[in-house]
């Protein structure tokens, strides 16, 4: 194989590499553009069930007056004590709520909700603080 050889063999590996770097970038591009827009779409829905989720009564049923007033304490709770990690139990004490299963239950599920819509984080099983 002669050096002309050679450089031609190495000028067709060249610009087929080179088309394939286009043919690449083509794609990031409309990968990129497709990415802008879901993760556009995906936090315009978020927004939305922020939304409804903050209006809408646990289990969309009607909350009655002491649901709410439990949900403003134990937030409350949260944000006189942001770095404390409270168990389920420690904030029935806290809050001097009943500490029998069934009122635990329903306390698990209400911080399930404010996890849900970013007001607590969840930094261990049963575990609770507020978020940061």
């Amino acid at each position: 194989m002669n050096v002309h050889e050679l450089l031609r063999l190495l000028q067709t590996e060249h610009d087929g590499t080179a088309q394939r770097a286009d043919s690449l970038h083509e794609q990031i591009e409309r990968l990129t553009t497709a990415l802008a827009e879901t993760e556009a779409h995906l936090t315009e829905l978020t927004a939305t069930r922020e939304v409804i989720d903050g209006l809408a009564p646990p289990d969309h049923a009607t909350a009655p007056a002491e649901t709410t007033t439990v949900y403003q304490h134990i937030v409350t709770t949260f944000n006189e004590h942001p770095g404390k990690v409270f168990h389920v139990h420690d904030l029935h004490e806290h809050l001097s709520l009943p500490t029998n299963e069934p009122s635990i239950n329903v306390t698990r599920s209400r911080l399930g909700r404010l996890v849900r819509q970013r007001l607590l984080e969840q930094p261990g099983r049963g575990r609770y603080q507020k978020q940061t």
